[in-house]
């Protein structure tokens, strides 16, 4: 490996090693230690992402379902991480509705899916995943899923029903849904 320094000192090393840091006594004659017995380990993985073409496809389609259907409404995307990837606030949206929008779109992506389904898992007055800091259990969300695995999430916020955001959420979806793969 390229690059791989001991540093060893009168009374404490450091060792770069595989990119770890190891750290301990050592002396000045002290020999550096032999490698550990190397494991099969991948160190690499590919994941699939949502460009952000496909993104603004996705806004532009569910903008589109929204004005059919006389909703002003925000549509956030969000990556697998549930981290923003785009947000676009309609003419007319509420103060509310890209902070609701994000929320659907993150529990849609962090649950792999439609947050109209998990409404009932978040119901009752004990702890649930309701608390889990980030997450709203509206209607409004869906994931996006390729290979078989969330990622990225759709959400819609500002219809008078949760279901009204969710089937233009799902009009967003249905505009790349021949490409996910």
């Amino acid at each position: 490996m390229k690059n791989i320094k001991t540093l060893v000192g009168m009374t404490a090393g450091v060792a770069l090693v595989g990119g770890a840091v190891a750290m301990g006594a050592a002396t000045a004659n002290a020999a550096p230690a032999a490698p550990a017995a190397a494991k099969s380990v991948q160190a690499v993985t590919q994941n699939r992402v949502l460009t952000a073409d496909a993104a603004m496809k996705v806004a532009d389609a569910a903008q589109k379902e929204a004005a059919e259907q006389h909703q002003r409404v925000a549509v956030v995307i969000v990556d697998r991480s549930g981290d923003l990837k785009l947000v676009v606030k309609g003419d007319g949206a509420g103060p509310q509705t890209v902070e609701s929008a994000k929320r659907k779109a993150y529990t849609a992506v962090a649950w792999g899916q439609p947050t109209s389904k998990l409404t009932q898992n978040a119901s009752g007055a004990a702890p649930s995943i309701k608390d889990i800091p980030g997450t709203l259990f509206l209607a409004g969300g869906v994931p996006v899923a390729s290979g078989g695995s969330p990622i990225a999430g759709i959400g819609v916020g500002g219809a008078p029903q949760g279901s009204i955001d969710e089937s233009i959420a799902q009009a967003g979806l249905n505009a790349i849904a021949n490409q996910l793969g």
